[in-house]
Order: C-alpha cells, then structure tokens, then sequence
C-alpha cells in the first residue's frame, strides 16, 4: 500500500542555467569599442594642415628638356637636406629639425617639376614651411646654374590652407569600428571548440541531479 503513496517532491538542487549571449555580441562589442576609440582619438588629436609649393626646371640655350627632367630629379632630392633647410628656416622661423620631420618632396617622371609639402599643426606655419624650402632651393640651384645649364623657377606658391588634411574624428570612429569588429570576429573564430554547437550556441550539459531523475523516471 505505501508503494501508490505520492512520493514527496525532492529539490533538484540544479541552478538555473544563464542565457549565454549570441556569438555575434563578440562582433558588435568590438566594433562599437573600436569606434569609441577611434572617435575619441580622432577629436582629441590636433588637426594637421597641409601646403605644397611647386619650382619647376627649365632649360637655358646650352641644355635641353631632357637634361632639365633629370636636374629636376635630383633638385627633388637635394631639397630635404641639410644645405637647403638651413637657409630655409631662416625664412620659415623654424628649426631645421622641424623641417626636416615636416618637408615632403615629389617629383614626376614626366615634368621637370617638384612637389614641395609641409605640414604642420597651424595652416599658417604649413604654408611658410613650403615656400621657405622652395625659396631656399631655387636659390641654391642658382648657384649652380653656370655647371647644370638648367634654371630653377618657382611655379607656385603655397597658400595657406582653409581646412585640416588630417582625418576627422568620424572617420577615425569608422577606422575604429572596422577594426575593432575585425578582432571581435577574429575572436569569435579562436574559440573553444567545447564552447560552441555546430549551430554557435554553447553546449548545455545536465547536471547530475536531473540525469538521476531521469533514470528514476525510466
């Protein structure tokens, strides 16, 4: 007879098992990390201003626009060092290892010209930068101009420029987010095996308490 008494319910004792997240929390947990980064950088770096001066080569009645594209080469090239920095911060109001970080040239293959580019924090000094060098440099081809039959001339000033060539802080943010959901997928890829189904979602494994029920029930 006591075996049809209800047995008296017995407490499991088994936590109840936390909603693990979806694999793809990684991806936007890094990308929205990422673009905070990115974005802060971005407005707390200061903006970077640009200015290019151009001189271009130009033949005399001894020389030929062959030999000019090639001095124009080696002017390119004359421009970053130091003979021609000295004088330039002179005129530029900055030392010559200011020059030296800030003062990029570029020359073309087929026009006797070089690029002169300065950049610096304050568009004013950017565009002093570049004409200080510019200057400097024809006059140091002057110099020579009785050797190389070749004038240098200056085809454009810099002008002081209006806005940053910097990036803004928007597109530090999406730099930011791009690379920080690259890692987050980056992670979620190195995961544990064990820790994934084939569906993505975590193994559930039974406790013991619920796997002894289960055989009492059988």
């Amino acid at each position: 007879m006591t075996d049809n008494l209800p047995r008296p319910h017995r407490r499991s004792g088994v936590r109840p098992r936390v909603k693990a997240l979806p694999p793809w929390s990684l991806l936007a947990a890094g990308a929205l990390a990422g673009g905070l980064l990115g974005g802060a950088y971005g407005a707390v770096k200061p903006p970077v201003y640009s200015a290019t001066a151009y001189v271009v080569a130009v033949p005399t009645e001894k020389s030929d626009p062959a030999t000019a594209l090639g001095f124009a080469q080696a002017y390119g090239r004359v421009a970053t060092q130091l003979a021609v920095l000295g004088d330039a911060q002179v005129w530029a109001g900055v030392p010559v290892r200011t020059l030296r970080s800030s003062v990029r040239t570029a020359t073309s293959p087929d026009a006797p010209m070089v690029a002169i580019t300065a950049t610096s924090t304050r568009a004013d000094t950017a565009a002093d930068m570049a004409n200080a060098v510019s200057r400097a440099l024809t006059r140091h081809a002057e110099d020579s101009q009785a050797t190389t039959d070749v004038e240098l001339q200056q085809f454009a000033r810099a002008v002081t420029p209006a806005e940053p060539s910097s990036a803004s802080w928007t597109v530090t943010g999406l730099v930011g987010a791009s690379a920080g959901g690259l890692l987050g997928g980056l992670a979620l890829l190195v995961r544990p095996k064990g820790d994934r189904q084939e569906d993505g979602r975590p193994a559930a494994v039974p406790g013991p308490a619920v796997a002894a029920d289960a055989r009492g029930a059988l």
